[in-house]
C-alpha cells in the first residue's frame, strides 16, 4: 500500500486494528488481500491505510457506525477473524474512533 486513503470531509469513522503476528504466513497474505478487496465492496467503506514492521497497524475508514457493524457481520470477514485468532495473531486490538478533523498535504 503506497498511498494514503482519500477520505471525505469529517466526520467519518476509523477502525484501528493493531496486531502482533505469529511466525509464518499460513495463508495470511492471501486472506489479507481478499479482505481488502471485500471491504472495498462494502457500503460505507472509504479507504484503508496499513503498515507493518514489528507492530502491524491497519486503519480502515467508514462513513458511519452502521457500515462498520455490517462489515463485522460479513460472513467471509468473520471467517478471516476466526483464522486470525487461531493462526495469525499472538495479540491484537481493535479501536473505533470518530474522526472530527483531518488535514495534510496531498501528493
Amino acid at each position: 500500500m503506497t498511498q494514503l486513503a482519500d477520505t471525505p470531509q469529517p466526520p467519518y469513522y476509523a477502525v484501528i486494528f493493531t496486531s502482533l503476528r505469529k511466525v509464518g504466513d499460513n495463508g495470511y497474505a492471501e486472506m489479507a488481500a481478499r479482505m481488502l478487496e471485500l471491504a472495498a465492496q462494502q457500503a460505507g467503506f472509504l479507504g484503508v491505510e496499513s503498515a507493518r514492521e514489528d507492530v502491524g497497524i491497519t486503519v480502515s475508514y467508514w462513513a458511519d457506525l452502521e457500515s462498520i457493524k455490517h462489515w463485522k457481520a460479513n460472513a467471509e470477514h468473520q471467517q478471516a477473524r476466526r483464522l486470525g485468532h487461531e493462526q495469525w495473531y499472538s495479540a491484537f486490538k481493535v479501536r473505533i474512533a470518530r474522526v472530527e478533523h483531518d488535514y495534510g498535504i496531498a501528493e
